[in-house]
């Protein structure tokens, strides 16, 4: 059993996901606004957060920002409508664990919430074996990622690993150690996009009981249990630059010195870090110190974003419909064309870890052998369609059609196709809507 606070200003589909959750074994706390949420996640423990992205007082990333201040890593789930998916990924890189779109799938839903949870539970203190779930990818870009992975591993050389969020930075730190000659020591990852200013250096260096209110005993810090191992830090740019300063003194001098504390620990850690951004942007604004940048960045690598994998996108999509096949127990063999196209035009903002989840729920969502389109997220669609759509016209006539060809096929999507529906929805008879089809192309 789970306890999952719901904040979502919908009173009766909050309901629905109340009374669905809790025949489901799970503890549900309801409130309707933002400010609501900052006063349970501070007075109550929660194992997950089901957050609509839109609501009377704010938006989910709010929430998302306020968790993070407080030091607390609790998964969260956004909710959200089809048009704000591109909104829902950067909830992501500001820390949520996923997202799903309205109206929401109960199947898929609990299979969301259940990785969540697994997430939640899973430690990446000590070193795993090569991962059997893994493929590296056979294009142009694979091959070179991997050559610099395997010159610079066996050596103790800093890395900064730069990529777009999804595109499988903690796995190639990983990598990285499985490959160095630091292997049987420990591997250490700490996000300090989820560290607040106050719990950074503590969660870094450690403290000793009285250090600061709330230190209530002697903690060991993440630089002693990487001792002899390797450090990961994602998201190294969030830290303060008070820190900054403790870890540039760490590196230089391979020494640490817990909070509170005067005694001085000697450490040996390789450091490996990563970043979504260019760091070079953030120390023009002062934001990051150049010397700590020269220092962690002796070697780096730049993931690719899937859209720039050419044939590697088939390759992953095919290796992930067997994952999810084992992992759902489902029988999935191969994909419609009218899906594979839509899987193959679309850009993933979201990376290997959208394609991931969107496989998985296509997965989920197929009861027999073929996946079809329809069990692909409606917003694709929509997103592939304007991105082929024309843009810049001056033909205002060309605009309106191309408008009102594009509210006809959101419109279809959304009520599956039920054209009694769509013509309801659009204000117009079916007999227009069939003749409006057949003018765009529509099917």
């Amino acid at each position: 059993m789970a306890r999952i606070l719901i904040l979502e200003d919908d009173t009766t589909f909050a309901q629905l996901l109340e009374g669905f959750l809790t025949k489901n074994g799970h503890e549900i706390t309801l409130v309707t606004q933002v400010k609501q949420s900052f006063k349970q996640v501070e007075n109550n423990e929660f194992d997950l957060l089901l957050i609509d992205y839109r609501l009377p007082d704010g938006t989910g990333l709010e929430v998302l920002s306020h968790i993070r201040d407080l030091g607390l890593s609790i998964p969260a789930i956004i909710m959200t409508s089809f048009n704000d998916v591109r909104t829902a990924v950067r909830s992501i890189q500001l820390g949520a664990f996923d997202y799903i779109t309205k109206p929401v799938n109960p199947d898929e839903l609990l299979m969301v919430i259940k990785n969540s949870l697994a997430k939640k539970d899973l430690k990446s203190i000590e070193p795993k074996e090569t991962n059997s779930d893994f493929i590296k990818g056979k294009s142009a870009v694979a091959d070179k990622l991997y050559q610099h992975i395997s010159l610079v591993a066996p050596t103790d050389m800093s890395v900064i690993i730069q990529g777009e969020s999804g595109t499988g930075k903690e796995f190639a730190a990983r990598t990285l150690h499985q490959q160095s000659k630091r292997a049987d020591k420990p591997f250490v990852a700490i996000d300090c996009g989820a560290l607040s200013k106050d719990l950074a250096a503590s969660e870094l260096f450690g403290h000793v009981k009285g250090a600061f209110t709330g230190a209530l005993n002697d903690k060991k810090g993440q630089f002693e249990a990487a001792n002899g191992g390797t450090l990961f830090l994602d998201e190294v740019g969030n830290l303060s630059y008070e820190v900054q300063i403790k870890l540039l003194r760490a590196l230089q001098e391979r020494v640490i010195q817990p909070l509170g504390s005067t005694k001085q620990i000697p450490v040996n850690v390789r450091i490996i870090t990563a970043t979504n951004d260019d760091l070079a942007n953030s120390i023009q604004q002062g934001e990051f110190r150049e010397d700590l940048y020269h220092r962690l960045n002796e070697f780096k690598i730049q993931l690719p974003p899937l859209r720039d994998r050419g044939g590697d996108l088939e390759l992953f999509i095919n290796h992930f419909i067997q994952l999810s096949n084992r992992d759902l127990e489902r029988n999935v063999k191969s994909i419609s064309n009218e899906a594979k196209t839509l899987l193959l035009s679309y850009d993933w903002p979201g990376n290997l870890r959208e394609l991931s989840n969107v496989i998985k729920r296509m997965v989920l969502l197929s009861p027999g052998d073929v996946a079809q389109i329809s069990a692909l997220p409606d917003e694709m669609m929509i997103s592939v369609h304007h991105q082929s759509a024309p843009g810049n016209s001056s033909d205002l006539k060309a605009v309106n059609e191309q408008n009102e060809k594009a509210l006809i096929t959101e419109t279809l999507i959304k009520v599956r196709h039920n054209k009694s529906k769509a013509a309801k929805i659009l204000n117009i008879d079916r007999k227009t809507l069939y003749a409006k089809m057949e003018r765009y192309g529509i099917e």
